[in-house]
C-alpha cells in the first residue's frame, strides 16, 4: 500500500471505540478525524461537505468546489477595543486540525458588497473571545479597508490599509507553525503580501478555521468562495536574526 494511502486512511478512518459504562450498556468514542492531514492525503482537495458550520448564514449554497454565501443584517465579529460592543454572530464555516504545519489558500468575491462593513474572508473561530480574520470591509464608492482582526482573550484589535473600491476578489492564504500564524493575501492567487503575524494563545493544539461573511449594518450580499485547498506550510521559517 502507498505511503499516501497510509496517511489518508489513518486521518480518515471514522471506526468508534467501543467501551461499557457503569450500567454495562456499550458507549461509543468516535475518533477524531484531522481535516487538514485528510487534505494532504488527498492532494490538498478540500471535502467541502465535510465543513462545519458555526452559525448558517441567511442563505448558502456549495457546488462545483464553489461555497456561495448570502449574508444577514447585523451580523459580525468584534470583542470590546473602542467600540465597547460585543458582536458574535457571523456565519463561520470551518474545517478542523491538530496539524501544526500547513497553509490554507481560498479566493473570495465580494463584487456584490455595497453597505459600510459587508465583508468577507477567511478565519479561525476557536471560540467567542479567541478568533481572527482577515477580509475586505466595504467602505464607500472610493475605498474599502484590507484588514485583519485578531482577538485574544476578548480583546480585538484592528489593522487595516485602504485600497480602491473597484477590487472585487482578493485570495488570502492562512498558515499555521506551531501556535504562530500568518495571514497573506494575493490579488492573483500567485504573489502574496505578508497582512499579519500573530500568536494566539488559545491556539496551541486543536484549531478550526476557514471562511466567513457578514455585515453589520442593514445590508445583505452575496461572497462566492472558490479555490479552496490546504498546502504544505508556504510560511517558511525564519532565517534572519537568530533568537538570543
Amino acid at each position: 500500500m502507498k505511503v499516501k494511502n497510509i496517511m489518508l486512511i489513518s486521518a480518515i478512518v471514522a471506526t468508534t471505540l467501543m467501551g461499557c459504562n457503569n450500567n454495562g450498556e456499550r458507549s461509543q468514542t468516535k475518533v477524531f478525524v484531522d481535516d487538514v492531514k485528510v487534505s494532504l492525503a488527498d492532494g490538498g482537495r478540500i471535502d467541502l461537505s465535510k465543513l462545519q458550520w458555526i452559525r448558517e448564514p441567511a442563505r448558502y449554497e456549495v457546488k462545483d468546489n464553489t461555497i456561495i454565501v448570502t449574508t444577514g443584517p447585523h451580523t459580525d465579529l468584534w470583542q470590546r477595543t473602542y467600540y465597547h460592543f460585543q458582536n458574535d454572530n457571523a456565519p463561520v464555516l470551518q474545517m478542523k486540525t491538530r496539524e501544526k504545519y500547513f497553509s490554507f489558500v481560498v479566493k473570495t468575491d465580494f463584487s456584490q458588497s455595497h453597505r459600510r462593513f459587508d465583508q468577507c474572508g477567511i478565519v479561525m473561530y476557536l471560540d467567542s473571545e479567541n478568533w481572527l480574520k482577515g477580509s475586505v470591509e466595504y467602505e464607500n464608492e472610493k475605498i474599502q479597508h484590507l484588514g485583519s482582526v485578531v482577538t485574544n482573550k476578548g480583546y480585538s484589535d484592528w489593522a487595516t490599509t485602504a485600497i480602491p473600491a473597484d477590487v472585487k476578489s482578493m485570495w488570502y492564504r492562512f498558515s499555521r507553525r506551531g501556535d504562530d500564524y500568518c495571514i497573506e493575501c494575493s490579488t492573483n492567487g500567485v504573489d502574496y503580501s505578508q497582512m499579519r503575524i500573530c500568536h494566539m494563545y488559545a491556539a496551541a493544539d486543536e484549531i478550526q478555521f476557514g471562511i466567513y461573511a457578514c455585515s453589520p449594518e442593514e445590508s445583505s450580499f452575496t461572497a462566492i468562495f472558490s479555490n479552496m485547498k490546504i498546502t504544505e506550510c508556504a510560511w517558511k521559517a525564519h532565517d534572519g536574526q537568530q533568537p538570543d
